[in-house]
């Protein structure tokens, strides 16, 4: 195993991350006698820093009984989240926060994350219940090790977020296809630049990058290397970034463990050589080929004066299109539920202004792209589903 560090801390961590959000399930319920198995495998072969949250239905419970089961609760770093929607007054961080410690049967949280912190405003909110006081005592105590944020926003509101508090760490969501959406490589190198270690979710896009691919780009990889999966491409493609920290993988089989432990074994910064790199641009030119829209999530755009998350918008309609629409959905509610306390940021909140498309340097139609992205992806469920999901992010 490969380690990087966490040079807030000083801590050595595995460049692998076990993400907990996609336990195996025996129905409903998580499988302990599987995840155990999983969770074993991991840690023996280096795996130490394991990532769950609040809201992750069972997930901190599984994993505390695994780890109190195995004895390997000092073997590894735990980040959990606090689901800052839920908190409405000071007394709620303490409560959450006593409930995670009993679910994972620990007394301390090494890396404690605001879980999807999308604009600066929900961070003042919470500023003005206390939580920068109550981070300061539960980091004295020792019952939280490192404080960070898990992030699903515009990029200009990233770089707004590195700079209104001390972050010991971040998360983030990228990968190949993501490189320019939402905080992207330029957020990226921003954290690294202020040596904020950046933590990497859905590497794989939910998996679309790795059983999802359109034909052609899977027939690019296997020409160019017969012996390598799609999912190695897309995680040598993060690690070869000395930026990233850790990969967040949601392993749920144990093919997938035994995979990513022997391509993380193999990985390092600058592995990828030029032609290995032009492959990849290869790939990516095949998605884009699929797109309706051809934004480039360049946020030039933005911000849209009614708040419309328009990057994110055509993001989630591109993939609906090329990775399905379950994928497109998901994303789309997504992108547009966290972005302001007042109201959703999805195409239904555009008046036709026009100050976006006088910026657009690809001289994208926006406006009647807008619309046809409304008709697509604000069904008549769309409102339910977005007011059960604003409780969770």
């Amino acid at each position: 195993m490969q380690y990087r560090e966490d040079r807030k801390s000083g801590n050595k961590l595995s460049i692998l991350g076990f993400g907990c959000m996609r336990f195996p399930r025996n129905l409903t319920r998580i499988d302990l006698n599987k995840t155990e198995q999983l969770v074993r495998t991991a840690i023996d072969a280096g795996v130490n820093y394991f990532d769950t949250a609040y809201v992750y239905n069972g997930s901190e419970e599984a994993l505390g009984a695994v780890l109190h089961n195995l004895g390997y609760r000092d073997k590894i770093f735990i980040a959990s989240k606090l689901p800052h929607q839920q908190c409405k007054t000071a007394d709620d961080f303490e409560r959450i926060f006593n409930e995670q410690l009993a679910r994972l049967k620990t007394d301390h949280i090494d890396y404690y994350l605001i879980h999807n912190v999308p604009v600066t405003a929900h961070w003042e909110r919470l500023q003005s219940l206390g939580i920068e006081e109550w981070i300061a005592e539960k980091k004295a105590s020792g019952q939280i090790g490192q404080i960070g944020f898990s992030f699903h926003g515009l990029l200009d509101s990233f770089l707004k977020l590195l700079d209104v508090y001390d972050w010991d760490f971040c998360q983030i969501q990228y990968n190949y296809m993501d490189e320019n959406y939402q905080a992207g490589r330029t957020g990226l190198l921003k954290a690294n630049e202020k040596g904020i270690p950046v933590i990497v979710m859905e590497p794989l896009l939910g998996g679309k990058l790795a059983t999802g691919l359109p034909k052609q780009a899977a027939e690019l990889f296997k020409k160019a290397d017969p012996d390598r999966t799609p999912v190695a491409w897309a995680l040598q493609w993060l690690w070869d970034q000395p930026q990233v920290t850790v990969v967040l993988s949601g392993m749920n089989g144990m093919d997938q463990v035994e995979e990513n432990i022997q391509t993380a074994t193999d990985a390092h910064e600058g592995m990828l050589t030029a032609e290995e790199a032009a492959t990849l641009e290869r790939v990516i030119d095949v998605f884009r080929s699929a797109y309706k829209v051809g934004c480039t999530g360049c946020n030039y755009c933005v911000p849209c004066p009614q708040g419309v998350n328009i990057p994110g918008c055509f993001a989630a309609y591109n993939a609906r299109f090329v990775t399905g629409f379950i994928s497109g959905m998901t994303l789309y509610i997504t992108s547009t539920a966290a972005q302001s306390i007042e109201h959703n940021a999805g195409a239904g909140q555009c008046i036709k202004c026009g100050a976006c498309e006088k910026k657009c340097p690809q001289s994208i139609p926006i406006m009647q792209e807008l619309e046809i992205v409304k008709k697509k992806m604000e069904p008549g469920w769309f409102k339910p589903v977005f007011s059960i999901v604003r409780r969770f992010v």
